[in-house]
Order: C-alpha cells, then structure tokens, then sequence
C-alpha cells in the first residue's frame, strides 16, 4: 500500500508540472497585458514599456516560465502584479473557505443523493422513482449560476430566510485558529458566529451540491438495482432477514465502491468547480479570487490557484483508491 501511494504522489509531479504549463501559456496568448490593465487606459506606451519591463514580462516566455516553476518548487508562487502580495499567502487565506463550501455541498449531495438513490431503486417504476429521477434530471440540467440566482431570490430577497451573499454578517467573524468560521466557532465557543456561518453556508451549498446530488442519485439507483438482483440478495431475504437490513447493510455496503468513487470525483470537481457559485454568492474562497485576477491578468494569482486546485484534485482521487482497500478487502494494492 506505502509503494502505490508513493507512486501516486510521484505522478503528481508531471501532473501539477503540466497543469502550470497549460495556465501559463494560457494566460500570457489570450489575455490583456497586465501593465496596460494595472496603469489603465490613459497610460502612455513608454509608461506601459517601463511597467512590463520591471515586472520581467519582456523576458522570453520560457525564462519566465521557469522563473515561476523555481519558485513553485520552492512554495514561492510569486508576488500578485496587482496588490503586490504573496500569492501564497492570499491563496492559503481564502483556501479554507473554499474547503468549508466544498465539502458543505459534497455533504448535502452524498446525504440526499444516496437517500433518493436508495428509495428509487426500492420503488422502481413506482411514481416515486419517477419523480426522482425528474428530479435529479433537473439537477444535472440545471446551471449552478442560474439555481443561485434563483434560491437568492426565493430565499434571501422574497421570504429573507437566508442572507444574500457572503461568508458570514460583518463584525461577526470567530477567532481565527484554522481557518475554517465553522470549526474556529466552535472551538471558540462562539455559538453566534456558528450560527451566523452556517446561514450563510445554506444557499451556496445547495447550488454547489445541485448538479452532484443528481449525479449520485442516479449512480445508487442503478448499483443499487444491479446488486438487489444478485443472489446473496434473495439468500438474505430467504432467511427472513428485515427487508432494511437487507437494503442498508447487505445492499447498499456492497454497492458503495461506485458511490464513493463518485463522490470523491465529485468534491474534486466541487473545490475547482466552485468558481461560479463563490462569484454568485460573494463568497470570499479562491475561486472568486482566480476569477477577479483573471480579469485583471494577475498572471501569479491565476497560476498558482490553478496548481493548487489541480493538486488537491489529484489528492483527492488518491485517497478515494485508498479508501476502496477498507470497503472492499478484496482490493490490494502493491
């Protein structure tokens, strides 16, 4: 097990090493010159020559590309050319709330998803399986952006059950231990922030998590009705087991290695995918911080949040492996 998760970690190198490469080249053909966006459009072209030759965007593309790949290895991803910060920094800083919305969606899905799943494959063709699956059809269907608006304007605007925006109200903030409102609340003791945090984590968690509900929902209904039909299934209900136990702890435990391998892909997709719902929603992760430097060709910014996204991606991929060794013994790896 050590030699495979070794061997993954190895791969991870061209991985992240390729993934930098496509955000670089990307970023320097098809967007502004950052000079001209930084000294905005009254700027002179001697002002704009000077500004690009400071910040080294006259040097030739591969020397600034393994200037940047230096750093990297380092844990160096350089200086943002707009606020002049670490980018490092500014991305580990806006990463936990990034996490926080992630893994709040991946949770509504998993909870819902595999609850629908499991009743639609009990009442196949029932009118119950018809109207989850109408269900999950919308939620595939359905763009992020559009059900956020929609939930903002239902929730927050008409009935104000829930805040519009943001990660929690203003003044509000727990004590920052890890980074994380709703754990640092809780740690702290800070019930009021706790409460605050999760409010505001209600709306965005649901947009996120719409289009993975759907496509978990759909996965557990049909492994679900492949394992109901296999024979240690008939053998269970002939020795007059509760039909719950034969669903929970027969079917559902032996149809869970596809399940979790969706979810794992889904929380990655969710900590990269989370771009538009953070933008919806003013929520203060690195999603709308990429989003906010794209438009401003803050090439270090871009770069470095692609990299991390890439990595944990990877990440989490290696640990769904993992964890299909404790669900299903008959897995090794060597």
């Amino acid at each position: 097990m050590l030699k495979y998760i070794l061997k993954r970690l190895l791969l991870l190198i061209p991985v992240l090493v390729g993934v930098s490469l496509m955000a670089f080249v990307v970023m320097h053909l098809f967007t502004a010159d950052p000079a001209a966006v930084i000294l905005g459009e009254h700027a002179t072209a001697e002002q704009i020559e000077k500004l690009r030759q400071s910040l080294g965007l006259n040097d030739p593309i591969y020397v600034q590309y393994w200037n940047f790949l230096k750093g990297a290895i380092r844990g160096d991803l350089g200086n943002s050319l707009i606020s002049k910060t670490p980018v490092t920094t500014e991305i580990l800083r806006r990463f936990p709330a990034t996490i926080e919305l992630a893994f709040a969606a991946i949770l509504f899905a998993s909870f819902f998803g595999i609850i629908i799943g499991v009743i639609s494959a009990i009442k196949q063709n029932s009118i119950i399986d018809y109207i989850s699956m109408v269900v999950a059809l919308l939620g595939v269907s359905m763009p992020i952006f559009w059900l956020g608006l929609i939930l903002i304007v239902i929730f927050a605007v008409t009935f104000h059950l829930l805040p519009v925006a943001g990660r929690i109200q203003i003044g509000y903030e727990p004590m920052r231990v890890t980074g994380f409102y709703l754990l640092d609340s809780l740690m702290t003791g800070n019930m009021v922030a706790f409460k605050s945090t999760l409010r505001h984590l209600v709306l965005p968690a649901i947009a996120l998590g719409s289009y993975s509900t759907a496509i978990i929902a759909r996965m557990t209904r049909s492994t679900m009705l492949e394992i109901v039909r296999q024979d240690f299934i008939r053998t269970a209900r002939a020795k007059g087991l509760l039909e719950k136990i034969v669903i929970f702890r027969h079917a559902l435990r032996n149809a869970l290695i596809p399940i979790v391998t969706v979810i794992g892909l889904q929380l990655g997709s969710l900590l990269g995918g989370a771009v538009l719902t953070e933008t919806v929603f003013s929520w203060p992760g690195v999603g709308s911080y990429a989003i906010d430097s794209i438009l401003k060709s803050d090439y270090p910014v871009v770069q470095g949040s692609v990299i991390l996204l890439a990595a944990v991606f990877v990440i989490i991929n290696l640990i769904v492996d993992i964890l299909y060794a404790f669900l299903d013994p008959r897995i090794k790896y060597s």
